[in-house]
């Protein structure tokens, strides 16, 4: 995917506070010119009745441009919901900083999928938002950051939601 010269940097998406202020924490201080930014998002309960989550388990969708993860119709395929505030961002952001961004919907265990993702598209760096668990609840529930942070192929930076 990625060829001598180019850049591509990951961005784990769940639509939440965490990950909108890792979006913008890659626009302010990682993006350049040029780079190819790849929104990965993992439906971590798939609905089986839908037929492309059968056919993309393993692999993860195809590659999705902006301008299509932006219709109504990527819900209804992929069982996704990208919310107005982060599909703005994402098109002021490739406006401006003139990237190009796509994104790759991944079901199963988040952990293991963006893991997965990292090996499988050479990525120069994933950013990853954190939920602000706090040290028992990520002991109990298991933190997806630190899973990837110790086990990704690729320089993984965590960033932390402004009021954690």
């Amino acid at each position: 995917m990625a060829t001598e010269g180019e850049r591509w940097v990951g961005l784990a998406v769940d639509f939440s506070e965490g990950s909108r202020a890792a979006l913008k924490w890659a626009a302010d201080s990682l993006l350049r010119t040029g780079d190819s930014l790849l929104l990965l998002h993992v439906v971590k309960d798939p609905d089986y009745e839908q037929r492309e989550t059968i056919l993309w388990e393993a692999t993860g969708s195809p590659l999705i441009p902006l301008s299509e993860f932006s219709e109504p119709s990527i819900e209804k395929k992929y069982g996704i919901k990208p919310d107005a505030e982060t599909l703005d961002m994402l098109n002021t952001i490739a406006k401006q900083k003139e990237v190009t961004v796509v994104s790759k919907v991944l079901f199963g265990d988040p952990r293991e999928k963006l893991c997965q993702a990292i090996h499988d598209t050479p990525m120069s760096c994933l950013v990853i938002g954190s939920r602000g668990l706090g040290k028992l609840k990520r002991v109990l529930l298991g933190s997806v950051s630190d899973y990837v942070v110790n086990n990704a192929a690729c320089p993984v930076t965590v960033v932390k939601p402004a009021h954690a």
